[in-house]
């Protein structure tokens, strides 16, 4: 197979480059895609004793060639990394033609170059890293900014040449954010009153209004929903009814009470860790038993518990630290900085539920729920669980994190 020839310098025409070469946002998706198969993280695949993803390994004289760098910070010219990735070469060229990797676009030599030049800085991975609040963009239409973000919109659009759109009539801006953040349409009452109002800040007192709504908290719950993998029945085979919409009632009602994310978070991974819990914390641990349960009779207990774990495990990465875990489960990820070893750190926390495999669905309604559960009573719909949308009187069971028989989980 021949090796596509690029010519380094070019660049498509919606390719801007930055003033400012990032490592994370430039650099890293680069060595990520086209390096560290062979260079990266996994010791048992690195070619040529080369780590591309720690500075301090990258920085070091070639195993090879002791005389030569991979990176020499501020010099592209004597950087292995750059004259191999522009090299024509084919037992010179990275990544080489035997990989079966597409060689780097001209505009993406060209951020290598520009990033050595400004001295090769590596950052932590963007997860581990506090946000900073960014300085305002420079923009040449200063009236049309009406808040920070607008800077942002607009210092992108004039890179691109693009003029922003005129701006929208009332009407339109109504339906845009009632379905934003209500998703519904708004009433005609609303819409005849936000006309009606003149006032500077007309459209500031609708949004509060709408996030007043109950409709609010369904909307945004939705987001928080699909990220926590909830779902009216178990999966697998049979698929049977679970009753876990009161988490699914109590993350609407954390949302139209503006529950701070410390707390949000802290409830639903350890609200029967909390000092004097009570049901509605216990209540949000129901986060974690949103995985898929089986109710096929015959399977192995051990095999499936397993699974739970490694599903709370994977969901915590993804959904709360913006990292995929999973990869670690058989070894060190090839890209993400996270050992085998950490990963089954992790899991550990998760490995102590006192639970089983499978979930009976013979017995009646208590079994329906997978152990350790918690049961709803008519007392908690009138006191703490108010918000739980439950209209008969009947015993209500639902499958929680914590075991309420000892306290804690751990």
């Amino acid at each position: 197979m021949t090796a596509c020839k690029q010519t380094p310098g070019t660049q498509q025409a919606d390719e801007v480059m930055p003033d400012t070469v990032s490592y994370n946002f430039n650099i890293r998706p680069i060595f990520s895609d086209k390096c560290f198969k062979c260079h990266g993280p996994d010791a048992n695949k690195r070619e040529a004793g080369l780590r591309l993803d720690l500075p301090e390994e990258a920085f070091k004289a070639l195993r090879d060639n002791p005389k030569s760098h991979a990176l020499i910070a501020g010099n592209p010219s004597l950087s292995e990394v750059y004259l191999r990735v522009t090299s024509d070469d084919s037992t010179m060229m990275m990544p080489p033609p035997s990989s079966n990797l597409k060689r780097l676009t001209g505009f993406e030599t060209d951020l290598i170059k520009k990033w050595i030049k400004q001295g090769a800085k590596y950052e932590k991975h963007w997860a581990f890293i506090a946000p900073k609040k960014a300085p305002l963009p420079k923009v040449k239409e200063t009236a049309w900014p009406k808040n920070e973000i607008d800077y942002f919109v607009l210092g992108n659009l004039e890179k691109k040449g693009i003029a922003p759109n005129e701006e929208a009539d009332k009407e339109r801006l109504l339906k845009r954010v009632s379905l934003d953040l209500t998703g519904l349409p708004p009433t005609l009452a609303l819409m005849d009153k936000f006309l009606a109002d003149n006032s500077p800040n007309a459209y500031e007192k609708v949004v509060d209004q709408l996030m007043k709504q109950p409709a609010y908290g369904e909307k945004m719950a939705l987001h928080w929903l699909d990220v926590a993998r909830y779902a009216d029945s178990h999966g697998y085979q049979d698929d049977n009814y679970r009753s876990a919409w009161p988490w699914r009632d109590w993350v609407i009602h954390a949302f139209n009470n503006n529950y701070t994310y410390d707390k949000f978070i802290t409830w639903q991974l350890a609200g029967d860790l909390m000092p004097n819990y009570n049901k509605e914390q216990l209540l949000a641990t129901g986060f974690n038993r949103n995985h898929k349960m089986t109710e096929e009779g015959g399977v192995i207990d051990e095999e499936y518990r397993i699974s739970y774990v490694a599903d709370r495990t994977n969901t915590f990465g993804k959904g709360l630290i913006g990292m995929t875990l999973e990869c670690a489960t058989c070894h060190d990820h090839k890209y993400d900085p996270l050992s085998q070893k950490e990963y089954y750190q992790m899991f550990a926390f998760f490995n102590q539920v006192n639970e089983k495999g499978i979930v009976s669905v013979v017995g009646g309604p208590e079994t329906y729920a997978k152990k350790p559960m918690m049961e709803v009573t008519n007392a908690d719909i009138k006191g703490i669980l108010n918000f739980v949308n439950k209209q008969d009187s009947n015993k209500l069971i639902v499958s929680i994190m914590g075991d309420t028989s000892r306290k804690t989980f751990c």
